[in-house]
């Protein structure tokens, strides 16, 4: 069947020219096909391209699209072969609710650049989809037995949502002998039935009649429906209900209020009493929606308006009315009562963008097309007729210019400048020429789009940096952040360190940037002992295209902080013991006792030691220099002074807070003094001489050995190590020794060209002595393990002392010398 009516069905239909429209003037012609409801997805409706006269290459060049005016988007626009198709299945009884012979979907064909639009009108054909529909399945009457042959009896008629042919087209009643139906058509075609009555009734023979009432439509093949008719024979009342005329016409305005009487019935009935009585009711010829707008009085027969009249939506109602007497056996008159609704302006008009543009850059040419705009009033008559202004025009870079009945072209009338204005509120005001007359606004948004013509800018060129030695990976610098006037993708920014190595390490290794919002992080520890500054360059790139960019020099300064304990190396001693040393008593005023050395790995004041005594057996004895740390006799020793003094001596630095080390001395004093202190005498008997010997002398050469072997790697090391630049030292503190790195050596050579050292803090000795009645003297001081720091005692004309780079110093392997 769909193959039967989309053969050909579509009709051209062609309107004369109406009009030529100023600069933009062009000709409308609205193009009309035909086609049946419910075609298949995908169906061929007609080739537009063909038709418009148009290219099919220019269908996807132009940006062809379709406007379905007020209705559900049934079609679609093939672009490769200018085809119209179906897109959805369409429904006609759910675009054309009224029961209209011909039903229209409106549409318009766009094509852009240059706009242009052609109006198609698309008629949906009905098919035989529905079947008659009764709104009652059974319907009851009660007739008198007196009432006389021909009498009629309205019937609930059946619906068919289909029109034309396809609408119900007849009506069958079972056999009766006391029954036929009438068939009457209404003023929009309507098929009615009445039942008439063809015989006397007798309900002592029949008192209830039952019958089958069919709705036949005159599709191909034809639909039916039916509905059951039970009739109930009452006794007599012989005088019907009449009305003064079966027709009344009355004129209504639309949007009359609630209450406001529209006529009033006045039905008669001859007969008296409560036969004369009358009720007034709608049939069931009026519709659902009929009763909905209009109440009618069962008492008076007032008709009143009850909902909103709306002209636009219908300009007519029909009313069927009977009045029914209270009878034993009720009789009715009927009559037909036709409103008119009178129009009023009472719609807005309506303004629709069919195409707009949302924003434009700054740069575009004069006379740009941003939207295309359509106007319409849903009244008739001056009430209907609109006009389109553009509101502050003078003041605006743009114009409207009228292309076509009921279209206006929004065009851009001056040059754009971002700078001053970024956006742009445009309004439309259309009013009609109703009295009074209605208007309504749009506003069209315009969005000024910016050029990338603005580098980023940092607040200052040059950022100096400090962060305090140990802090925490990963922790917060600062946050670097460049300005950029520019907008959207040009103005945003991403941060990177520019590439640069220190020491074979990269710039990225060390520190890290934010890439969305400069914020600054390190990402390792510093130690001021270490590392003291570093310099490198930020950079902030634009994401327009071509991105610009522009960079900032970064300084960071690391700062000391009192993080290393004085160590005190001279004298050495073991951890926890006491230095012991021996002068003769008859030692002069002023004579050198001992000197404490203590050094400390910070920098300034965080590395500038002091000496203290903590306690001491006699003050009178001894006296200590704070600063050189040199313990000297104040006096001369006598007779009744104590042969052994204990000194303890405290070595602190001036950081915040002070860190300190002690070393405690134990004096002895002797008439004569030894020719090597700290002497331990191990016996050894005459018997274990030999054993004892072969486990010293194996572990003497392996000693001697592997010393060796060290020096040579050292030497090695030595001359394969470029020479060093020369580096800048501040003046020191008379005290304090840098570690770590070149200036370790430099300064503990300054360090040594006055200090006095024992031999006892910095290396391993071995001394065989003479044998004496068969015993062997054995002398072996102990160096801390680990020791970090070696202090020469080489004069400066000499040259400067050598250290390794690391607290792992050459000191951490034992070093034995043989006297």
């Amino acid at each position: 069947m769909t193959e039967l009516f989309v053969a050909r069905l579509r009709t051209r239909l062609i309107v004369p020219v109406l009009a030529f429209i100023a600069l933009w003037g062009c000709a409308l012609s609205i193009t009309r096909y035909s086609i049946p409801e419910e075609m298949e997805e995908g169906s061929f409706v007609a080739n537009l391209a063909t038709d418009l006269g148009l290219d099919v290459r220019s269908l996807v060049q132009r940006s062809a699209k379709l406007d379905v005016i007020h209705s559900k988007n049934y079609l679609d626009i093939n672009k490769e072969t200018g085809e119209l198709i179906i897109r959805e299945k369409i429904d006609r009884e759910s675009i054309c609710m009224t029961k209209t012979t011909s039903c229209f979907l409106k549409m318009d064909v766009i094509l852009e650049n240059p706009i242009r639009i052609f109006n198609i009108e698309l008629e949906i054909m009905d098919i035989n989809d529905n079947a008659p529909l009764f709104r009652r399945k059974t319907m009851h009457l009660d007739i008198s037995e007196a009432t006389p042959p021909g009498e009629r009896f309205s019937l609930t008629n059946a619906v068919d949502a289909d029109v034309g042919a396809n609408s119900i087209k007849t009506y069958y009643l079972s056999e009766s002998k006391y029954f036929n139906i009438d068939i009457q058509t209404g003023s929009d075609g309507s098929k009615y039935v009445d039942l008439v009555l063809s015989g006397n009734l007798d309900r002592e023979e029949h008192s209830v009649h039952n019958l089958i009432l069919t709705a036949v439509d005159g599709g191909v093949p034809p639909r039916s429906g039916t509905a059951s008719i039970v009739i109930n024979v009452l006794d007599i009342n012989d005088n019907a209900p009449l009305f003064s005329q079966p027709v009344y016409a009355v004129n209504v305005s639309e949007n009359s209020a609630a209450g406001t009487v529209v006529m009033t019935l006045n039905a008669t009935d001859l007969d008296e009493g409560t036969n004369a009585q009358l009720v007034y009711s709608y049939t069931l010829y009026t519709s659902e929606k009929t009763q909905e707008l209009f109440s009618l009085d069962p008492n008076s027969g007032e008709i009143k308006v009850k909902g909103v009249i709306d002209y636009e939506e219908s300009q007519s109602f029909e009313m069927h009315i009977q009045a029914q007497d209270r009878g034993a056996n009720p009789l009715s008159g009927h009559c037909k009562v036709l409103v008119n609704i009178t129009d009023l302006n009472d719609n807005y008009p309506e303004v629709t963008i069919k195409s707009v543009k949302s924003s434009l850059r700054e740069d575009v040419a004069v006379g740009t097309l941003i939207a295309v705009i359509s106007v319409r009033d849903r009244d008739s008559g001056g009430n209907g007729e609109v006009e389109l202004i553009l509101n502050q025009e003078k003041s605006l870079p743009f114009l409207l210019n009228k292309s076509s009945e009921g279209y206006f072209e929004l065009l851009v009338s001056k040059p754009l400048d971002r700078e001053l204005i970024s956006k742009y509120d445009i309004t439309l005001r259309v009013t009609d020429k109703g009295s009074p007359p209605l208007s309504e606004n749009e506003t069209i948004s315009l969005e000024i789009l910016d050029i990338n013509d603005n580098a980023p800018m940092f607040p200052q060129s040059f950022y100096t940096i400090h962060v305090v030695e140990n802090n925490l990976p990963g922790a917060l610098l600062t946050s670097l952040s460049a300005h950029d006037p520019d907008l959207n993708e040009n103005q945003y920014l991403v941060y990177f360190i520019m590439e640069k190595e220190i020491v074979n390490t990269s710039m990225s290794m060390l520190f890290s940037i934010n890439p969305e919002n400069g914020d600054l992080y390190a990402l390792k520890t510093f130690d001021y002992e270490r590392e003291r500054e570093f310099l490198f360059h930020i950079e902030a790139r634009d994401s327009g295209v071509p991105p610009l960019s522009s960079n900032v020099t970064v300084h960071i300064i690391i700062l000391d902080q009192n993080d290393n304990t004085p160590l005190i190396v001279s004298p050495w001693r073991a951890q926890g013991s006491v230095v012991e040393e021996v002068i003769p008593r008859s030692t002069d005023k002023g004579h050198l006792v001992a000197k404490v050395i203590a050094i400390d790995a910070d920098s300034e004041q965080n590395s500038r030691v002091t000496y203290q005594l903590l306690q001491i057996t006699d003050s009178t004895l001894f006296s200590l220099d704070q600063y050189n740390g040199e313990i000297r006799t104040t006096r001369m020793f006598s007779y009744r002074d104590p042969r052994v003094q204990r000194l303890v001596i405290v070595a602190k630095d001036n950081g915040q807070p002070s860190l300190s080390a002690t070393v405690t001395i134990k004096i002895s004093t002797v008439e004569h003094v030894l020719s090597f202190s700290e002497t331990t005498e191990l016996p050894i008997e005459y018997d274990y001489f030999t054993d004892l010997n072969l486990y010293l002398v194996i572990g003497l050469g392996a000693v001697s050995f592997l010393l060796l072997i060290t020096i040579l790697v050292i030497i090695v090391l030595k001359c394969q190590k470029p020479k060093p630049k020369a580096i800048k030292i501040p003046p020191a503190n008379r005290n304090s020794v840098i570690s770590r790195n070149s200036m370790i050596s430099q300064r503990s050579s300054t360090i040594a060209d006055s200090t006095l050292i024992s031999s006892d803090a910095y290396w391993y000795s071995l001394f065989l002595a003479e044998t004496r009645k068969g015993k062997v003297v054995v002398r072996q001081p102990i160096i801390p393990k680990g020791a970090g720091y070696f202090v020469s005692s080489i004069p400066r004309s000499i040259g400067p002392s050598e250290t390794t780079d690391s607290r792992a110093s050459t000191l951490e392997g034992p070093r034995r010398e043989l006297p």
